[in-house]
């Protein structure tokens, strides 16, 4: 069994793993240590796992097609001064076998339709 986990994010905004490279290679210019991130709202509950050797998988229009091992995650306070988790990654992107990702629904409480 693994000892780590693998996040999976829908990239927007990008529609190839070559666009997402030019797209990143553009904004990490002006960061000091020159590594990519993904800044997103929640911390995750299993960062440890994460760290371990988990990847971000990203999702193009509904198929995974590329993934970047995580090396760090940062607390990144927004402008409006709210902590959020800075997902630093390896700027190596490697190309995956293309597979089918749909969105998944939470599933709702017999209370909320009534």
């Amino acid at each position: 069994m693994s000892d780590h986990i693998n996040l999976i994010k829908l990239c927007v905004g990008t529609e190839t793993p070559d666009d997402l490279a030019r797209w990143q290679a553009q904004r990490r210019r002006d960061l000091p240590d020159k590594l990519p991130r993904h800044v997103t709202r929640m911390w995750p509950k299993r960062a440890e796992e994460l760290l371990a050797g988990g990847s971000l998988y990203w999702v193009f229009k509904g198929v995974c097609l590329a993934r970047q091992r995580v090396i760090r995650l940062d607390e990144v306070i927004g402008q409006d001064g709210i902590p959020r988790c800075g997902i630093v990654l390896d700027p190596e992107i490697t190309r995956t076998t293309p597979m089918p990702r749909r969105a998944r629904s939470l599933p709702t409480s017999r209370a909320s339709s009534i």
